[in-house]
């Protein structure tokens, strides 16, 4: 009777550990090893930056300001980097980006240095004993003055060490900070409800659309009309927005740009890290701007008089 009750149960469990798995496979084929470029700055820490696909307010921007104060930026709005590993947990997906951020496992986080105190000496030890059963008056000072010394000495020895070990830690909290900038960052896609069954790829880009570029996902994504199919001299030039150059920032659509500063006078391209990137240069009234874009997203540009 138990061996009947038991064997379903078993089954059941051994059907699921298996479907995550498969999951979890999956989404490293996929990613793993990729490049990507993220539209913000990604805080040096393990801690990453918090998504919550399914609640009202995707983002804690006090929390990501937090994280940024304190640990500073280890890859910067506009740059690219590869997905290192990606990670299935229940209610969790880790999407770890140029190693995943420092304080994993192995990182010493530590940048105390303790110093023990100086031990007594045999003679330090030996004197105390001494003054205190010596009933010679002359001798029993003689003998406290050598004692003193020796203690004096003993706490310049602790106050050696303690700078010594000050300079130790201020170079370790220096290399700590340094590794941290070189440590890589993630994001922590977080679901209320549990990670939803059989996450694919897709559902995974959806929800970090507002904060990644997927470059080699292109061909996954809607084909994008051709550019410049009507001759130059036949096309409108789009609407200038009232809002002009001051409106400029990263992360924009060449759309977007477009409509801000109008056609562009020359777009060029060229392969950079592995990535295209599309330069279009913009004259407005005095000036030249000069503008760089991934995968359709504004990741760099520069002002200049004519």
């Amino acid at each position: 009777m138990i061996s009947r009750v038991l064997l379903p149960a078993c089954v059941i469990v051994a059907a699921a550990v298996p479907a995550q798995a498969q999951s979890e496979g999956a989404l490293k084929e996929f990613f793993e090893g990729k490049t990507v470029v993220v539209k913000l700055d990604m805080p040096a820490t393990q801690e990453g930056v918090d998504v919550f696909p399914d609640a009202r307010r995707p983002m804690d921007f006090n929390q990501y300001a937090a994280r940024l104060k304190t640990v500073g930026v280890a890859i910067h709005n506009g740059e690219s980097a590869m997905v290192t590993k990606v990670r299935v947990k229940d209610k969790l997906i880790e999407f770890q980006l140029g190693g995943g951020g420092f304080g994993t496992f192995l990182d010493d986080t530590n940048t105390s240095v303790y110093v023990p105190s100086t031990p007594k000496s045999r003679r330090e030890k030996e004197l105390e004993d001494r003054v205190k059963n010596e009933t010679d008056r002359d001798l029993k000072r003689r003998l406290q003055r050598e004692l003193d010394d020796l203690r004096d000495e003993r706490r310049r020895q602790d106050e050696r060490n303690r700078a010594r070990a000050q300079t130790a830690e201020e170079a370790k909290k220096t290399r700590v900070a340094e590794q941290r900038l070189h440590g890589g960052s993630r994001f922590n896609i977080r679901y209320q409800n549990g990670v939803p069954p059989g996450m694919e790829p897709d559902g995974i880009m959806r929800a970090l659309a507002e904060y990644v570029a997927f470059p080699f996902a292109e061909d996954r994504r809607p084909a994008r009309p051709p550019i410049r199919t009507v001759p130059e001299e036949m096309r409108p030039a789009p609407p200038r927005s009232p809002g002009g150059i001051s409106a400029l920032r990263k992360g924009m659509t060449v759309e977007e740009v477009d409509a801000l500063l109008g056609r562009p006078e020359k777009i060029t391209d060229r392969t950079e890290g592995g990535l295209k990137v599309v330069t279009s240069i913009y004259s407005r009234d005095d000036q030249r701007i000069t503008a760089d874009f991934i995968d359709g997203v504004l990741i760099r540009y520069s002002i200049s008089s004519k």
